[in-house]
């Protein structure tokens, strides 16, 4: 009979995420894990599989938890251009502060596994087809809206806005200057103008 393994599986896979978010798939360890977590191999193995299905779990909650949440949280509380304008303020702000340089989950491993891994980036493109569609929401919403011009295209301006917000996630990575991230916003906004 097996030990019964007595933790949190959501606290457990948030730490994990953690680990994985802030160093990266390849770079994180088991052991790593096991220190962050404080759960042995042993129950990390028996309750979450191997590495990689660990690391799918800690990406499906970061993607339920975090970016759905988000995205949600956004659309419902804020006017159409408030809420674009806000989630890429969100990526600025935490860019800028202090030791805020980790990105976005998401998008580190889009970067790090997708161009290897099918299942990873089948995982998200789907992510990223779901910011897309809450780009062209709110931009149909603000065109309802009158605050957005009938001439803006829904379809190319949420595509257009979607490779802006990855180019200035790649950015708070690389070069997390204030005014260089505040000047993509901008551009990015002046596609609903």
């Amino acid at each position: 009979m097996s030990a019964e393994r007595k933790f949190d599986r959501d606290e457990v896979l948030d730490r994990a995420m953690q680990a994985f978010w802030a160093r990266g798939y390849q770079a994180t360890s088991i052991q790593d894990i096991v220190d962050i977590t404080g759960v042995n191999r042993a129950s990390l193995y028996q309750t979450y599989g191997d590495k990689r299905e660990l690391f799918l779990a800690c990406l499906k909650l970061y993607d339920r938890t975090r970016r759905r949440q988000v995205l949600e949280n956004l659309e419902e509380n804020h006017p159409p251009v408030e809420a674009i304008r806000s989630l890429f303020a969100g990526f600025v702000a935490a860019a800028t502060r202090r030791g805020g340089i980790k990105g976005c989950f998401l998008t580190n491993i889009a970067l790090e596994l997708a161009p290897y891994d099918p299942a990873v980036r089948r995982f998200v493109a789907r992510s990223q087809k779901e910011i897309e569609s809450f780009f062209e929401r709110m931009v149909r919403k603000g065109k309802e809206q009158g605050v957005i011009p009938d001439r803006v295209r829904s379809e190319d301006a949420a595509r257009g806005l979607l490779a802006a917000l990855l180019g200035l996630i790649v950015l708070t990575r690389s070069q997390p200057d204030l005014q260089l991230l505040t000047g993509v916003v901008d551009d990015a906004m002046n596609r609903l103008a």
